[in-house]
């Protein structure tokens, strides 16, 4: 399943008013592969994941992202719009969905930069946008349906309970047809058995659409369960790499995250 090289980040680094944020951050993903980010509370993640989606400018350093088709582009270089474009989709960690719209819409608003038709398809209504909304509206219940949320597509976003908005923000992200999906925290909040549910799924996910996941995640259980590899940062620095049962094991990564019990859990 692991092919080519999809992300290589090398000496990755940003400053906030003199404050090293990241400092030396350094990773490489291939196609196919899922890997965790780890570490305490401020190391660093979701500022490693804002500059790998265009959100924030590093101050230093180089990320290169391999589009679908095997271009390079220096991602500093790109928003988050281009990113996502080119094939890289991310969720949050405080939920963003368009909450006054229905959870169908938020699907559909992801879906359209894929559309095919032009301005004069869809004010005449011909053929080809009709067609195309049809594929859009099976495109969206295939989505939903996978999270189990397909009988709630005409409901508020905002209504929808915690643990489903999660789900919905994580449907929305493949409605834009990634290659490279990041995932901040998609377990937040969610009960054991969301959990449990949400592991099968990413699972699942990242062998239906052939993509490569990198995912932020404060539960143990699960980045020891799905991801093949880990990284660990503390103070915005990686502190160990390595397998689930490496990291584990590891003196550095017990002593500043995962503490002896949580080692040997």
């Amino acid at each position: 399943m692991i092919g080519e090289l999809r992300l290589k980040v090398q000496d990755l680094s940003i400053d906030f008013g003199g404050l090293k944020a990241v400092s030396g951050f350094s990773c490489e993903l291939c196609h196919g592969e899922l890997v965790g980010l780890i570490g305490p509370n401020g190391a660093g993640k979701t500022t490693v994941f804002n500059m790998l989606s265009g959100i924030y400018t590093p101050t230093g350093g180089r990320i290169e992202f391999r589009d679908r088709q095997g271009g390079a582009h220096l991602a500093a270089k790109l928003n988050p719009a281009k990113l996502n474009r080119i094939g890289l989709a991310r969720t949050f960690q405080n939920i963003r969905l368009f909450a006054n719209l229905s959870v169908e819409d938020n699907i559909r608003i992801a879906l359209h930069s894929g559309r095919a038709e032009n301005p004069v398809d869809a004010l005449f209504r011909l053929k080809r946008f009709r067609l195309d909304e049809q594929k859009m509206g099976e495109r969206t219940v295939e989505l939903l349906s996978l999270f189990k949320i397909e009988k709630k597509k005409g409901e508020l976003a905002r209504n929808l309970p915690y643990g489903e908005q999660r789900k919905l923000e994580i449907a929305r992200a493949l409605a834009s047809n990634p290659c490279l999906l990041l995932l901040d925290e998609p377990a937040a909040g969610m009960n054991p058995q969301e959990t449990e549910e949400l592991m099968k799924i990413i699972g699942f996910i990242r062998n239906e659409f052939h993509l490569t996941i990198l995912l932020i995640e404060h539960d143990m259980r699960l980045v020891m369960g799905i991801c093949e590899r880990l990284l660990v940062l503390d103070y915005g620095r990686t502190i160990a790499a390595g397998t689930p049962e490496q990291i584990r094991q590891d003196p550095a990564v017990i002593k500043a995250y995962l503490g002896t019990e949580a080692a040997h859990g």
